[in-house]
């Protein structure tokens, strides 16, 4: 029985990409540093802030570049950001049947995100990496979705494409559908959001 629809941002809801490469090589090129390799880019874009902030510089510039980064904001950088084509039907359709959720490593943009995109009503919660002792691959932010919905983890349905996602899945016990990565392990393969419909058919 199948109560909650989770879903991860970065990835999922949004191709984040591009916007998490102009922000990043900001913050970098702001301190006179190279922009970001391949390797690199694929760390910041499923872990935290402070642990991609952590990666990218050495520990003593770590509090000064996260005080550049809390000045600079986010809100320029949402113009990068491409909403999945079929998110805003798909939670028209889910949420007359089940309560949908963000479970995200996203920290103080998350609210932001959703305002530019018109979704703050879509979502009947939004976890983020602040709301929970720690971020995936930490199973925390979906142990909090099924709490707050009285739903056992198996009643819980989350959709990532990250290692991160299906770690945290797996250790929250949750069901779950990777989205557009066929090298995760998960219950179920989709690589188009509006493939849940049938599968939730």
């Amino acid at each position: 029985m199948l109560k909650v629809i989770a879903f991860d941002c970065d990835g999922v809801m949004f191709d984040t990409r591009e916007a998490n490469r102009a922000y990043y090589n900001q913050l970098l090129a702001h301190f006179k540093r190279p922009p970001m390799d391949a390797v690199q880019m694929e760390y910041v874009h499923i872990n935290t802030v402070e642990k991609s902030v952590a990666c990218l510089f050495e520990p003593d510039m770590v509090a000064e570049v996260n005080a550049h980064r809390r000045k600079m904001g986010y809100l320029r950088f949402i113009e990068y950001m491409q909403i999945e084509p079929d998110l805003k039907l798909l939670l028209q359709g889910l949420r007359k049947s089940y309560r949908t959720a963000v479970a995200t490593n996203r920290t103080d943009t998350m609210d932001r995100v959703l305002e530019a995109f018109d979704l703050t009503d879509q979502f009947d919660l939004v976890v983020t990496a602040l709301d929970v002792p720690h971020p995936k691959p930490a199973p925390d932010c979906l142990t909090k979705v099924a709490h707050t919905f009285q739903a056992a983890p198996a009643e819980v349905m989350y959709i990532g494409d990250s290692v991160l996602d299906q770690q945290a899945a797996q250790a929250a016990g949750t069901q779950f559908v990777a989205f557009d990565n066929p090298a995760l392990t998960a219950d179920q393969h989709i690589t188009s959001l509006k493939e849940l419909f049938y599968l939730l058919d």
